[in-house]
């Protein structure tokens, strides 16, 4: 059975960092393709970032440059650095993993406002 656990989450000024964490447990973490969604309220969900099993990273066009999506495989762990956070970026964040299937965390909120 698969399961993703988000955390990192939480309240931060416009401009500021947060670092999302996802573990994962019930798969053979290395061979699937993880990533990062999220849903702001009233919107619909959308892709922040990806990483492939070989490390290939793809991202939104809002995020560029301000997100960085990295993986350990040892550690079965996902990670969202989020820099530069702007009011828009409030939303709760989804991890994911695919495969075959997909399979989705519960979610984190995160809240950027002064």
């Amino acid at each position: 059975q698969v399961q993703l656990v988000e955390s990192g989450g939480g309240l931060v000024q416009p401009g500021g960092s947060l670092r999302l964490s996802c573990a994962a447990s019930g798969i053979i973490f290395r061979l699937y393709t993880m990533g990062w969604y999220r849903q702001a309220p009233g919107k619909q969900r959308e892709l922040v970032a990806s990483i492939t099993s070989d490390g290939s990273t793809n991202y939104a066009d809002s995020v560029k440059g301000r997100f960085t999506i990295s993986r350990d495989n040892a550690k079965n762990t996902v990670y969202l650095q989020m820099s530069s956070l702007k009011p828009e970026d409030t939303a709760v964040y989804y991890c994911y993993a695919r495969r075959v299937s997909l399979s989705w965390g519960q979610g984190t909120q995160v809240t950027v406002s002064s």
